[in-house]
């Protein structure tokens, strides 16, 4: 955010005029709570991930499940800044950068694809990731959309 408002004052002094920054918040359907927004918002990516969370998580921290669905998806993913492609794009590229969270990576890359981006569209991701965190990160990557896409056509 310190990147963005330097390069945002530098552009205003060469004239440049920007949208002013305004606080976005997730819209609560009437009566809805941040889990059941949450839990709406995951399961338009997967309709079976919110009773996957609760079911791995029930015996140890059921805590975290609920903190995953709440804040990730309500506080986060329900925001109306960036719909909910560009939102698993950037999800895609950060999870290829960090390379040490395959499970959640196969999981985007299939809710992506779920929700209308293309397999070239995640390739390209991952090819421009080698520019950005290296090639074996983005080999990982790619090793990964290869494995959602067997799986998704062996099923």
């Amino acid at each position: 955010m310190l990147a963005l408002k330097e390069v945002v004052a530098e552009r205003e002094q060469e004239g440049k005029i920007d949208e002013v920054g305004f606080t976005q918040s997730p819209s609560f359907p009437e009566g809805a709570s941040r889990y059941e927004l949450g839990a709406q918002s995951l399961s338009q990516l997967d309709e079976n991930q919110v009773e996957n969370l609760q079911t791995t998580f029930k015996d140890i921290s059921p805590d975290l499940a609920r903190l995953v669905i709440e804040y990730g998806f309500a506080d986060i993913f329900s925001r109306p800044g960036l719909d909910s492609q560009h939102r698993e794009m950037a999800t895609i590229a950060a999870l290829t950068a960090m390379g040490t969270a395959l499970a959640q990576l196969k999981f985007h890359i299939k809710a992506a694809l779920n929700i209308g981006v293309s397999q070239i569209e995640i390739r390209e991701i991952m090819i421009l990731m080698s520019v950005y965190c290296g090639f074996p990160a983005a080999i990982n990557g790619t090793l990964a959309l290869k494995e959602v896409m067997s799986e998704s056509s062996s099923s």
